[in-house]
């Protein structure tokens, strides 16, 4: 994936992420909680595999990704702009090529061959969900966003074509409705999710390499028996709070590599693109089930 935060994989790299396969059916992903947030305090991917690209006008140790729609002769197509909120609708895009054609063939990473997030604008709601393509290009999958407002759609995929570098393009998609907004969560070190409590260690840095480790427990107890999840024991995404600069970061080691345990604890390594405030999901899955935990996160040397 682009490198945002800039990843170090252990073992054999990660390849990119989310998406399903041609001819497979359509899920929903996990949600994040849609709780409401502690008021905000104001004080405040570069794998072997993988670069993060983009823009950002601020001054950047790597340029993050998701903040283009159309990239290296491809554009995000999305043709479903609008849905309404609280009702599940079929969100609808293409990836298209220089000449307009909507690409058909891609690599596969993460057992799927294109990978897609929704998250919304104030960074309280975000959807990880799993697209099924059509013979002629087109993706689709069931959608229920809960609360009216702005959203951002990123598709992140690897085209087929000899050459063709991972990439992560990012389109608006609005949610009519009553619209209320809500501040980001402050920064904390856990975080409640589906019953279970997952622990942040370490820290982001601007232009240097550190190492989160999210440790996830269950009432009281260690989750030691992991389950892989595209190809992996967790996957995380973060988001800069502002642009939405989509940064995704692979775990060091993989399940059957001989030394990555299924938990109870998830190592990333990885490099902030620039000082900010960022909101970070990670997905794990357990018992059958995938579920998700965000964190806010500062950089600099007051971050969190």
């Amino acid at each position: 994936m682009h490198a945002g935060l800039k990843i170090t994989a252990f073992a054999a790299a990660l390849a990119a992420t989310f998406g399903t396969a041609y001819g497979v059916g359509q899920s929903l992903g996990p949600p994040a909680a849609d709780t409401p947030p502690a008021p905000h305090d104001s004080h405040g991917k570069d794998s072997p595999a993988h670069a993060e690209r983009g823009g950002h006008t601020g001054h950047e140790a790597t340029p993050a990704g998701g903040l283009q729609i159309s990239e290296n002769g491809y554009t995000l197509d999305l043709e479903t702009p609008r849905v309404s909120a609280g009702q599940r609708a079929d969100l609808r895009f293409a990836i298209r090529d220089g000449n307009g054609r909507a690409v058909t063939a891609y690599q596969r990473e993460h057992d799927k061959e294109l990978h897609l997030i929704v998250a919304s604008r104030d960074l309280v709601t975000y959807r990880h969900l799993h697209p099924a393509r059509a013979a002629d290009g087109t993706w689709s999958t069931p959608v229920a966003l809960p609360r009216a407002g702005g959203y951002r759609v990123f598709a992140d995929f690897t085209p087929a074509r000899k050459g063709a570098g991972n990439l992560t393009l990012g389109a608006d998609l609005a949610a009519s409705g009553p619209y209320e907004p809500r501040s980001l969560p402050r920064p904390a070190v856990t975080a409640r999710t589906d019953g279970y409590d997952v622990r942040r260690a370490g820290r982001l840095r601007p232009g240097a390499a550190e190492e989160l480790r999210l440790t996830v427990s269950r009432n009281g107890r260690p989750v030691s028996d992991l389950q892989p999840y595209l190809g992996a024991y967790g996957h995380l995404v973060a988001l800069r709070s502002g642009d939405l600069a989509y940064l995704h970061v692979h775990p060091n080691g993989e399940p059957g590599d001989g030394t990555t345990r299924p938990g109870p604890d998830i190592s990333f390594t990885a490099t902030a693109p620039s000082d900010g405030t960022y909101r970070l999901f990670l997905d794990f899955k357990h018992g059958g089930e995938v579920h998700t935990a965000a964190f806010t996160v500062r950089t600099g040397s007051h971050g969190h």
